[in-house]
């Protein structure tokens, strides 16, 4: 971890260096002073309570190569299958950190949607309004990568327009020889009144160790919509750590979803900031895992007005030696009178080697609220699988098809048909059975 450390703060001078004219930029000093809070922190550690049960000592003791030196080419044949099928859609592509124009489609006609590079240097009012203001200073993680911040996704939607059709922003990394680490970074931000709805993945073509460290941060305005889904389904040598922070303004709504298939380690740090009233904020997550697999899901709902609504759902099932942690918490200011929270976290072992360490919390400062949260871990009921048997069903089927019908919920949320048949295939996959049909 130090060795990494060291290496990451004296690339930070060679950025520095890189940077010419602007390393004098607002949004310079933000990376410089992020820097230094990660100087300060280190790597959180077992000993930080927001890490007690997740260690990342196995995917820091690689010697990343932090900048790739060439980019390797991508032919769409082979990322195709990666895409949303039979839908148009504005797309961001980026391999090996480096934007593609040419497997992407980018608009500036009536909203923006492009590169994180771009907003840096044509919409500069707009980055030093917005970069490094929704994360938290006290997450290490994402202060390294604001520290790094260079490319990634820009997307905004302006005043009272709706995107006419899905936004998919995915990252991919190559083939290098040797492990890379990468740090993405995006801006999101919806105007008063505008819709859109996105969708992001990470995805390795390597089959050596990759660390993604990503941070997006996302600002919704008055009355403004937002459905956002991440799809975390990489392979079994790519570790992901992902920094989301929402801050929303009166009566906008955000639907946020985090679908965790694959990958060896998944870390996800999601915060939702309800900065005035009658703000409305949905939580669905599913998370499926199996060999050794370990997939970290923290949140944070923070109310801090009166009058807001969130609902948060997470579905988990573990096979084989998966470790699921559940970490989630709901905070209501004493002036957030009148809100409405509810949390839930349902998980299922499918083996006595699995396990799950789940703490929901409430910490409510207001009498006057609506707030309920509580979490179940337990096995499949073995009598609805006996009468799935009786009824001709194969004991594997007839054991998917109660899975199935356990994480559906977290689905509940997906209104775009073809992220949801994606999203129902990648179930059926991980639950190795063929489900052509849909709860």
């Amino acid at each position: 971890m130090e060795a990494l450390k060291d290496k990451l703060e004296s690339s930070f001078i060679v950025f520095e260096n890189e940077l010419n004219g602007h390393a004098q930029t607002p949004v310079h000093q933000k990376r410089r002073a992020a820097m230094q809070r990660f100087e300060d922190m280190g790597f959180p550690t077992k000993r930080d309570e927001e890490w007690k049960y997740t260690s990342l000592k196995p995917i820091l003791k690689h010697d990343y190569r932090l900048f790739p030196n060439e980019e390797n080419s991508v032919d769409f044949s082979q990322i195709k299958k990666y895409f949303l099928n039979d839908v148009d859609a504005y797309k961001l592509v980026f391999i090996d950190g480096v934007y593609s124009s040419w497997l992407s489609e980018t608009t500036h006609e009536r909203f923006d949607v492009c590169t994180f590079s771009s907003m840096l240097n044509k919409f500069s009012d707009v980055a030093n309004e917005y970069f490094g203001q929704a994360l938290p200073e006290y997450e290490a993680l994402s202060s390294l990568n604001t520290a790094f911040a260079r490319e990634g996704a820009f997307i905004r939607i302006k005043k009272s327009q709706a995107a006419d059709k899905p936004i998919q922003v995915l990252f991919f990394t190559t083939e290098h020889g040797q492990e890379v680490m990468t740090q993405p970074r995006n801006l999101i931000l919806l105007e008063e009144n505008a819709e859109a709805t996105i969708t992001e993945r990470h995805q390795s073509l390597s089959d050596k160790p990759v660390l993604t460290n990503s941070a997006t941060e996302i600002f919704v305005e008055r009355h403004a919509r937002l459905c956002y889904h991440k799809i975390q389904n990489d392979n079994g040598q790519a570790s992901l750590i992902d920094n989301t922070s929402i801050r929303q303004k009166g009566e906008s709504s955000v639907t946020l979803g985090t679908y965790s298939f694959g990958n060896r380690f998944i870390r996800n740090n999601l915060n939702f900031f309800l900065d005035e009233e009658h703000c409305e904020s949905h939580l669905d997550g599913i998370t499926i895992g199996d060999d050794q697999q370990l997939i970290d899901h923290h949140t944070l709902v923070d109310h801090k007005v009166p009058h807001c609504y969130s609902n948060e759902l997470y579905k988990g099932i573990y096979d084989d030696k998966a470790h699921g942690v559940f970490n989630g918490k709901v905070m209501v200011h004493p002036h957030a009178q009148k809100t409405n929270a509810f949390q839930q976290n349902n998980n299922v072992l499918l083996t006595d080697k699995a396990s799950v360490d789940t703490k929901p919390q409430l910490e409510i400062y207001a009498d006057d609220v609506a707030c309920s949260h509580g979490c179940t871990i337990g096995q499949l009921d073995d009598q609805a699988l006996f009468y799935l048997m009786t009824r001709g069903i194969a004991r594997r089927e007839a054991q998917a098809l109660l899975l199935y019908a356990f994480a559906n919920d977290g689905l509940r949320n997906v209104k775009l048909p073809e992220l949801r048949k994606k999203l129902n295939r990648m179930i059926a996959k991980k639950l190795n059975v063929n489900l052509d049909f849909e709860l």
